[in-house]
């Protein structure tokens, strides 16, 4: 199914901080004591504001022999296909953010399936985890930030218009444990400039 044509625009505020959020001061950054990375600091109140990768969730939509994707309405990588993911809410398990994620971006319905894969991208300071879905309907609403969700067979997956490194490694493992006969948990690390293709949300 395809949704209006629209492109949503947003501006992640930027990691670097220049200013205390408890109490407004200047940012100093250095090594705190008994530490030993360099972080922001505030002389005034004495806060130390710690930056940690950000979690990236998102699901195989599995539909008989066909895979679920969703085509990007958003920036980066806008009209770009994507398996149905996206950042981590507070208060949520990863597998709740997953599956919020793929309603949000594919309206499908579907069962929650087992954790299939977690990929690091240090270089992004994120970690992408997808868990395996059954879809239990082949129709779908996407959201805002999709164009379109549609089904694919291996032979039809888009290899040169997928958004993100992730995804691509993502479905390569599926296709392979599919053809194997079992699934199994995989964990993999993406190095900068493996593959020109820029790793930002999914």
């Amino acid at each position: 199914m395809t949704a209006p044509l629209r492109t949503v625009t947003y501006f992640p505020a930027p990691r670097a901080q220049r200013f205390c959020s408890q109490c407004g001061s200047v940012l100093a950054r250095r090594i705190p004591d008994d530490d030993n990375r360099v972080r922001d600091l505030c002389d005034n109140c004495g806060a130390i504001h710690y930056q940690n990768p950000r979690m990236v969730l998102g699901t195989v939509p599995i539909w008989g022999d066909q895979i679920l994707l969703c085509r990007r309405a958003i920036e980066p990588r806008h009209g770009y296909w994507t398996l149905p993911a996206g950042f981590m809410e507070l208060g949520e398990t990863t597998e709740e953010g997953a599956a919020r994620e793929t309603r949000e971006e594919a309206g499908a319905t579907f069962t929650m399936g087992a954790l299939f894969s977690m990929i690091d991208i240090p270089h992004v300071d994120q970690v992408h985890i997808f868990y395996l879905a059954n879809l239990t309907h082949d129709r779908f609403d996407p959201g805002p930030e999709s164009l379109e969700a549609k089904l694919f067979t291996e032979a039809e997956i888009p290899w040169d218009d997928l958004a993100f490194r992730s995804i691509s490694t993502t479905l390569r493992l599926f296709f392979a444990d599919r053809a194997a006969g079992h699934f199994d948990v995989h964990s993999q690390a993406l190095s900068h400039g493996m593959i020109p293709t820029p790793e930002e949300p999914a």
